[in-house]
């Protein structure tokens, strides 16, 4: 980060001027206002290009404002992701027809180049460089090379999915870049395919109502956030987990003040994403269809669901509801083409292997996926176990039972907040010289509930096993003797 400010002493010294009177960073600031640049680009759209039938406006509006703003955040280091969309571009124009050379390449291309940014950019923080852009373009340029290959096939041979992003001709290179650059999209997503974007041009959403309300509230949604966000932090900083101080604070304390730093810290990223995705419904890109009451419903290009956030109880439920359309992207293009391994689990643990292989080197990226899927296994294990053993026996009791009900009630939204702090420490913190002070000095609390609950699980199965092969030779005796 020193090295890219140094690089633009001019503007780093304006941007760090103001920065300072709010207490952010230069590059965070940057950021803020480009992400806030999307609803003014919004408005001049919609009243001056929208109903202009010549396309080519269209794009060359979306690619030069949204190349701009990557100038602004990152200077010269924008023609990365020049070079990026130029060369998918040819690999689609020459090689299409030899649809698994040009994926190959393609895929190799994105993933190496964005492995080598990391490694020459990286340093003990989550750095705003050229390279988190770049990280959604690398999915982005995948996926349309996934997408032109399908256009390639027959339709019978597509699922329903693919059918709504494939791509049967090859669009311009101007097409392309205004769709890489899409101003309320490329910073740091969502991720949407080229057909989202040809419909939307094409006027395909314009004759639905209620986008500019709707944007709105999205944007007043992100503003609550963000300041909750800071205001949060600015009591629970991360720098307060690696101090002496937290590891003397009582025990219980300790992991709920986790917990919470956890739910600041992932306001961080939900306020970003909901002042994006305000400026995509603002414009009118992220129709998605009817709603139950026969409304527009804008949440096409939505990357969290807040209700299901805020009032889920399980680490499944932030899975569920967290960065929506990465882990669609992933599922769709990366888990569900891998059904030819015929095995599931090897299929989820390849798409959390690409995420965290995405995300960089930090070692706390690969801790904090595995623990991911670990700690998903164990609530369906711990649930399988509940629905076939507990309840059967006590259900009838525990239904009725008021106090038992407040009790369940207190005990899941405990573990939300408390193992939400474990989950995401390692993510936070990426270098394991930090993140293993964090656990150590809760206790490794994490790894212990998680040791104690596989031992109890696997005796139970053993224990099940061996109990229900004994009457099997019961029965099987019997019959005999009979």
């Amino acid at each position: 980060m020193t090295k890219y400010i140094e690089e633009e002493p001019s503007d780093a010294g304006l941007m760090g001027a103001i920065a300072n009177v709010g207490g952010v960073t230069p590059e965070a600031l940057r950021l803020l206002l480009t992400l806030m640049a999307g609803y003014p680009i919004a408005a001049v759209y919609t009243k001056y290009i929208a109903e202009v039938p010549f396309k080519t406006l269209h794009h060359i509006f979306f690619f030069s404002c949204g190349a701009g703003l990557c100038y602004f955040n990152y200077g010269a280091d924008t023609y990365h992701s020049l070079l990026g969309i130029l060369v998918t571009y040819l690999l689609v124009l020459f090689l299409r027809h030899n649809i698994k050379l040009m994926i190959g390449l393609n895929f190799v291309f994105h993933m190496t180049y964005l492995l080598l940014g990391y490694f020459f950019t990286s340093s003990n923080e989550y750095d705003i460089l050229w390279t988190m852009p770049h990280c959604i373009l690398v999915l982005r340029m995948i996926g349309f090379g996934f997408d032109v290959s399908d256009g390639l096939k027959a339709p019978e041979a597509l699922s329903n999915e693919q059918k709504e992003t494939a791509l049967p001709q090859v669009p311009s290179l101007l097409e392309l870049l205004a769709f890489a650059y899409f101003p309320s999209g490329f910073l740091i997503g969502p991720q949407f395919p080229l057909r989202r974007y040809q419909k939307f041009i094409n006027g395909d959403y314009r004759q639905h109502e209620g986008n500019v309300e709707a944007g709105m509230r999205r944007l007043a949604t992100g503003v609550f956030y963000l300041i909750v966000c800071q205001v949060g932090l600015s009591f629970l900083p991360d720098s307060y987990f690696l101090t002496p101080e937290f590891a003397q604070v009582g025990f219980i304390k300790r992991i709920y003040l986790l917990g919470f730093w956890a739910k600041f810290c992932l306001y961080k990223y939900i306020s970003c994403w909901l002042l994006t995705e305000g400026a995509l419904i603002y414009i009118g890109f992220s129709y998605k269809g009817k709603d139950e009451h026969g409304q527009p419903d804008w949440s096409g290009c939505s990357n969290v669901k807040l209700i299901l956030l805020e009032t889920g109880n399980t680490m499944e439920h932030y899975v569920q509801s967290f960065n929506v359309n990465t882990n669609q992207w992933v599922g769709q293009y990366i888990y569900k083409r891998l059904r030819f391994l015929n095995n599931r689990t090897i299929s989820y643990g390849a798409a959390l292997g690409f995420l965290a292989i995405w995300h960089g080197y930090h070692s706390g990226y690969y801790m904090a996926f595995v623990m991911e899927y670990i700690v998903v296994t164990t609530e369906k294990q711990i649930t399988n176990f509940y629905d076939k053993v507990v309840l059967p026996q006590y259900g009838h009791f525990l239904n009725n039972s008021d106090m038992y009900k407040v009790l369940y009630f207190v005990a899941l939204k405990s573990y939300n907040i408390v193992f939400m702090g474990w989950c995401l420490a390692a993510f936070v913190f990426l270098k394991y010289e930090r993140w293993i002070v964090v656990f150590g000095a809760v206790n490794y609390y994490g790894f212990i509930y998680l040791l104690i609950w596989m031992a109890f699980y696997q005796s139970y199965r053993h224990f099940t096993r061996k109990s229900s092969r004994s009457n099997e030779d019961v029965t099987g005796a019997k019959s005999k003797t009979q």
